[in-house]
């Protein structure tokens, strides 16, 4: 990541969530506005809010979005196989306890976003690496040109674990399958950025994380 640009990190709502704001050049991507939509963007008036992606459909990751895009008029994407989920997260995420009045059904999404897809700001550029296991649509978004060496990885992967597989739309097979090509298609010298957590690297979870083990696909409840 270039010295010029900045990663901001609000942990919101009951399940801790990791929000992130990038900042290049006075604008920012807001990546899993999990709770408290209005006050994240009380949070950045200092800059120009120019996009919300969310990693998954999962209500602490989206349930701030309404507040957040009614702060900002900005326009919010997700993966495109979450899409048609996300804006009834609050019935299809009945586990998770949000018990705030700016947690909510997200819009739906103005766009959608695939495999190869880049979402630009500035001169940073994240590429969509689509990552199904924890739900359907979940996206990876890795750093390009100025943010390289950061990934924004949702639920997907987590330091020393992964996601559970065991909600609604989630699948052990398809996790195992994105995370072994994760581990191949990440750089080692990454940052990595869960949803949930402390960051990582890529080369500490490749050499201590027991779910990048080749051969040690197992099911697990896994987290979050």
């Amino acid at each position: 990541m270039a010295s010029k640009d900045e990663i901001r990190c609000f942990v919101v709502g009951d399940l801790q969530t990791n929000c992130y704001a990038y900042v290049c050049d006075g604008e920012c991507l807001v990546i899993d506005p999990g709770a408290s939509g209005a006050q994240i963007a009380e949070a950045l008036s200092d800059v120009r809010v120019v996009r919300i992606v969310a990693t998954h459909r999962h209500l602490d990751h989206v349930g701030g979005i309404r507040a957040l895009v009614e702060a900002t008029g900005v326009p919010w994407c997700i993966g495109h196989l979450d899409a048609d989920d996300a804006p009834r997260a609050v019935e299809i995420s009945s586990h998770m306890f949000e018990d705030r009045p700016d947690v909510s059904n997200p819009p739906t999404p103005d766009g959608v976003l695939h495999e190869g897809d880049v979402v630009e700001l500035g001169t940073a550029r994240f590429k969509v690496i689509e990552t199904p296991g924890h739900t359907p649509g979940g996206i990876v978004l890795l750093g390009e040109g100025t943010a390289e060496g950061v990934a924004f990885v949702g639920d997907t992967l987590f330091a020393g674990s992964c996601g559970r597989t065991d909600l609604a739309g989630g699948s052990w097979e398809q996790m195992s399958r994105t995370l072994e090509r994760l581990a191949q298609v990440i750089p080692p010298n990454t940052t990595i950025l869960s949803g949930h957590g402390p960051a990582t690297t890529m080369e500490h979870e490749l050499g201590t994380n027991p779910y990048l083990q080749p051969g040690a696909w197992r099911p697990s409840h896994g987290e979050a």
